[in-house]
C-alpha cells in the first residue's frame, strides 16, 4: 500500500526523498492526532445535540426570499449557534459578507461617538486598521469619533495586565480580542487566556463590552470564548464554522442586546432579526455546520504536520512542532519573498480547484504591502480549505491553513516542499 501511494505521489510531482520524508513526520505524530479525533468528537456531539435541541427538520433546509419574514430555518439556524456557543442569543446571516463585515458590524452596532475602543493584544489583523481608522478610511470608527486605544503585549510575548488594567478609563466602552496572530509572528490566544484578560477588564470596568474575534479558532478546543466571559464571539462561515459547504456568511453570537445592536446595524433600525433572506443556501450553513468539527480537526493535523516538516528543516515556524494548538493558522518564516512565493505556488498545485493558475504578489484592498494567497477553493476565498497567503515584507513568513480533509492537508504540504526543491530553495 505504501508503495501505491508513492507512486500516486510521482506521478503528481512529488520526489521520493519528499515523501519519504513526509512519512518519517506522520508516524510521530500518530498519538497527538488521536487526541484532536477526541476533540472532534466531543464537538461533534456538541453540534448534534444543539440540532436536536432545537429539532431541526427538513423545513428548515429549504431558503426564503424577499424580506424574508418568518424563516423558520433561519431563527433555527441561530438557536443552534446560540447552543452551541452557550449564549443569549446569536446572528447567523448570508447577508455578512466576511469576517472582517462581521467584525465591523460589531463594532460599530456597539460603539457609539465618543466611546473607546480598546485591543489589550496589540495591533489588530489588517483589515481592522481601517475598519478602527488606524489607517484612515471613509466610513472608519474613527470618523465617527471613537478613539482607539491599544496596550502591546510584552517583550517576552505575554499579556501586559497591568497595562490592560491602567488603559482603561471612563470611556472604555469595549474591548476587541483577537484570538488568531493574523499576519503577527506572536502566539494565537488559547480560550483560557482569554479568559483571563476578560477577567481583568471585568475587574476594573464590569461594563466593558469583550468581544472576541473567534476566526479559525473555532472547535479547536473543546470550550469557546464565551464559555470564558466573553460578551460576543465573532467569525466567518468561511473558515471553521461553515465545514467548506459554507458559501458566504457570518455570525455573532454573544449577549442579547450586543446581538440585537448588530442586527439593526445589519438591517435596519426596527427591523433588526425580522428580514434577511436565507436565498436557499440554509442546506449549506446547516451541513457545513455539522461537518465543522471534523473538518477542523483535518486542519489541525495539517497545520501540525507542516509545522513539524518545516520545523525539522530548520525554518522558524509558529507555534512549534509541539506546543498546543489554539487555532489552525501555521506561521513559517523564510527571511525572503522568492521563498514565501514558491510556498504558495505548491499549495496552489496542490488544489482541486485552479490548480494550473500560478499565485503572484497584488496590492490586495485593506493591506499596507503586496500579498500573496493561494486558494485553489470551491469556495472563493474560503480559508478552511487548503490555502496559504503572505504579506511581501520582512520577515517574510508565510500562513496556511485549513484543508477539509488531512490526506489533502498532507499532499499540500508535500507539494509546497517539493515547490521549494524545485524552485532551487536550500532545504535540506
Amino acid at each position: 500500500m505504501k508503495q501505491e501511494l508513492y507512486e500516486m505521489y510521482a506521478e503528481a510531482g512529488i520526489s521520493a526523498k519528499v515523501a519519504e520524508f513526509g512519512e518519517e513526520i506522520c508516524e510521530s505524530l500518530k498519538d497527538r492526532f488521536a487526541k484532536i479525533d477526541e476533540i472532534a468528537e466531543i464537538n461533534q456531539i456538541k453540534v448534534i445535540r444543539a440540532m436536536q435541541k432545537n429539532q431541526v427538520s427538513e423545513a428548515c433546509l429549504h431558503g426564503t426570499t424577499g424580506y424574508g419574514y418568518n424563516d423558520m430555518g433561519r431563527e433555527k439556524l441561530e438557536a443552534v449557534y446560540a447552543d452551541i456557543f452557550h449564549t443569549e442569543d446569536a446572528l447567523v446571516r448570508p447577508q455578512i459578507t466576511c469576517g472582517t463585515h462581521a467584525l465591523a458590524l460589531a463594532l460599530m452596532s456597539n460603539l457609539r461617538p465618543g466611546d473607546e475602543l480598546m485591543s489589550p493584544v496589540g495591533k489588530p489583523y489588517d483589515t481592522l486598521e481601517e475598519v478602527i481608522g488606524i489607517r484612515p478610511s471613509k466610513g472608519s470608527l474613527a470618523e465617527y469619533g471613537v478613539t482607539y486605544k491599544q496596550v502591546d503585549l510584552l517583550p517576552d510575548d505575554s499579556i501586559d495586565f497591568e497595562g490592560i488594567k491602567k488603559a482603561i478609563n471612563p470611556k472604555t466602552k469595549l474591548a476587541t480580542i483577537q484570538r488568531s496572530k493574523g499576519y503577527q509572528t506572536r502566539h494565537t490566544l488559547s480560550v483560557n487566556e482569554i479568559g483571563e484578560i476578560i477577567k481583568a477588564i471585568k475587574e476594573v470596568k464590569p461594563d466593558v463590552i469583550c468581544m472576541v474575534d473567534n476566526c479559525y479558532g473555532e472547535f479547536v478546543d473543546t470550550i469557546e470564548p464565551s464559555d470564558v466571559g466573553a460578551d460576543m464571539v465573532v467569525g466567518s462561515l468561511i473558515k471553521n464554522p461553515g465545514g467548506g459547504l459554507a458559501p458566504i456568511g457570518g455570525y455573532i453570537a454573544g449577549k442579547k442586546d450586543c446581538v440585537e445592536n448588530a442586527a439593526y446595524r445589519l438591517t435596519s433600525p426596527g427591523l433588526g432579526k425580522e428580514v434577511g433572506a436565507s436565498l436557499g443556501i440554509l442546506s449549506s450553513f446547516y451541513q457545513g455546520l455539522f461537518l465543522a468539527p471534523t473538518v477542523t480537526a483535518s486542519a489541525l493535523k495539517s497545520a501540525i504536520f507542516g509545522a513539524n516538516v518545516y520545523e525539522k528543516l530548520g525554518f522558524s515556524v509558529l507555534p512549534n512542532g509541539a506546543e498546543d494548538r489554539h487555532d489552525i493558522i501555521q506561521a513559517i518564516t523564510f527571511g525572503n519573498a522568492d521563498a514565501v512565493c514558491a510556498f504558495c505556488r505548491g499549495i496552489q498545485a496542490a488544489a482541486p480547484v485552479d490548480s494550473h493558475v500560478t499565485p503572484i504578489p497584488w496590492d490586495m484592498p485593506g493591506y499596507d504591502a503586496p500579498v500573496i494567497m493561494a486558494a485553489g477553493a470551491f469556495v472563493s476565498g474560503s480559508s478552511i480549505e487548503l490555502s496559504a497567503d503572505g504579506p511581501i515584507k520582512p520577515p517574510y513568513s508565510v500562513y496556511f491553513q485549513g484543508g477539509l480533509t488531512w490526506p489533502h492537508g498532507k499532499f499540500g504540504i508535500l507539494k509546497s516542499l517539493q515547490s521549494l526543491v524545485d524552485n532551487g530553495i536550500k532545504v535540506w
